[in-house]
């Protein structure tokens, strides 16, 4: 008998602990949340208080429903119990839009079989908030998770954009960090969470952060890939938004930025279109040559911060060669193969309804062809690809003659050109010659048409008086 009354005992004390459990619920801050209350379908009286002194939401016996002057926005209710599922006995409490003052100890009390019952929640508020909502690239900023109430001993962990973040020195901020701080950059941009953990409840928040900078490149010393003869474009784009002011270009000294800019190629283009936005002060190189290679450096200030970001253009060029051998050689040369794992050399034709048709190769810096004929004709692309993918490719062009290879198809053409004009020129100049020649000969004979006239005229009378005289 006494054991039966201690094994009771043992088990009432156990339900009356599990009353007296407190269930921790994290919410975000502005966001929608329900605390958690179990009750007994026949209760009709059912009281929700914070901190055991305000009522947020009761309802009595005769099915009226009671607010709390603090949990009514603009004559909006912000708490309820929908009345569908206290007939299933939940109680639970939504509250809607919530804020930092709301978080705290909240009690949901009901009767059960006579006896009043209650059920105990803590509910917490997240909230990400930052120093400056809009910090410009360089400059100092916090990022900071605040959790109301406190807890004691809870672990928060940073994430950025879905991924752990990792501090600037390089730490991976899962301990107990409320507050980070950081020099801004272009890739702190994102959405950032504050993730909170406490007595095996979870919580979370999150808030946008957007840093003023240069966002293309992303990085200093990003390369950019052109061929010789074709058009190139630096980019130099500010984020969304941004006005930079004093936008500038330079072209940099190899191995050195201190030195005095460079001059920037015959090409270069700076001036933005109108239908581009203020915050690309992008530049173009029409017409690339081997002498435009080298690094360039845009730059601009945005809220009194200076920006400025360096790029390296690496241009691409095909070298052909015949050896003693009647054998062609095409070489893929890079003014910078740092960033380069392998080259690809794909024959690109056309057939007569003007469809391109491609072909790779091989593999390889050179191509080499040992048929010197026809087939050759076409366009050779020479693909040159990094770790990453795809970097650029450069072209060159060959054009058929007498069934054998020649150089590109500009080339021929000028050639032909030039022919034809030197042939021209000769016909011309002898023509002209011809035409000299006949008028000199015109104008000598009309000099002495007097002379023939006068000695014509002797002659007749002449002949006259040589005759009469013979009559008598």
């Amino acid at each position: 008998m006494l054991l039966a009354w201690l094994v009771f005992g043992l088990i009432s004390l156990s339900m009356t602990e599990g009353h007296r459990e407190v269930q921790e619920v994290f919410a975000e801050s502005s966001s929608q949340v329900v605390l958690p209350c179990v009750c007994n379908t026949s209760s009709h009286v059912v009281t929700w208080r914070k901190d055991n002194q305000d009522t947020v939401w009761r309802q009595d016996k005769s099915g009226m429903q009671f607010w709390g002057y603090r949990w009514l926005q603009r004559g909006a209710r912000r708490v309820r119990c929908p009345h569908s599922r206290l007939e299933r006995g939940d109680c639970s409490l939504h509250i809607n839009n919530i804020r930092e003052g709301d978080g705290g100890l909240f009690v949901c009390g009901f009767t059960s079989g006579g006896q009043s019952m209650t059920r105990s929640v803590m509910l917490r508020v997240i909230k990400v908030s930052f120093s400056s909502a809009a910090p410009v690239a360089g400059m100092k900023f916090s990022i900071r998770c605040s959790v109301t109430p406190e807890p004691l001993g809870a672990s928060v962990q940073w994430r950025l954009n879905n991924s752990t973040f990792v501090s600037a020195s390089g730490e991976n901020l899962e301990t107990a960090q409320w507050t980070v701080e950081e020099r801004a950059r272009v890739t702190l941009t994102g959405e950032w969470t504050c993730v909170v953990v406490h007595r095996g409840f979870e919580g979370r928040a999150s808030a946008s952060l957007t840093v003023k900078g240069i966002i293309l490149p992303p990085t200093d010393d990003t390369r950019v890939y052109a061929a010789v003869g074709c058009a190139a474009t630096l980019p130099c784009v500010f984020s969304p938004g941004s006005f930079p002011s004093k936008p500038s270009w330079r072209k940099l000294h190899p191995g050195s930025s201190s030195k005095p800019p460079g001059h920037l190629p015959p090409s270069f283009s700076s001036s933005s279109p109108a239908s581009k936005p203020a915050w690309d002060q992008s530049a173009r190189l029409e017409d690339v040559s081997l002498e435009d290679e080298g690094r360039y450096r845009c730059a601009g200030v945005v809220g009194g911060q200076s920006l400025s970001r360096r790029m390296q253009l690496v241009v691409a060029k095909i070298d052909r060669s015949i050896s003693w051998r009647k054998m062609v050689t095409l070489t893929c040369q890079l003014t910078d193969t740092s960033e380069v794992t392998h080259y690809e050399w794909v024959h690109v034709t056309y057939d007569p309804s003007g469809t391109r048709l491609v072909k790779s190769i091989q593999v390889g810096k050179t191509l080499e062809m040992s048929k010197v004929n026809v087939e050759g004709v076409g366009e050779w692309v020479c693909r040159f690809h990094g770790k990453d993918g795809l970097l650029g490719n450069v072209t060159h062009r060959v054009a058929p003659q007498n069934g054998h290879l020649t150089g590109s198809t500009s080339s021929l053409y000028n050639t032909s050109i030039a022919l034809s004009l030197s042939v021209l020129l000769v016909l011309l100049i002898l023509i002209l010659a011809q035409i000299y020649k006949n008028h000199q000969r015109r104008k000598s004979i009309f000099q002495f048409s007097a002379l023939e006239t006068i000695l014509h005229v002797k002659s007749n009378e002449r002949d006259k008086r040589e005759k009469s005289h013979v009559k008598t």
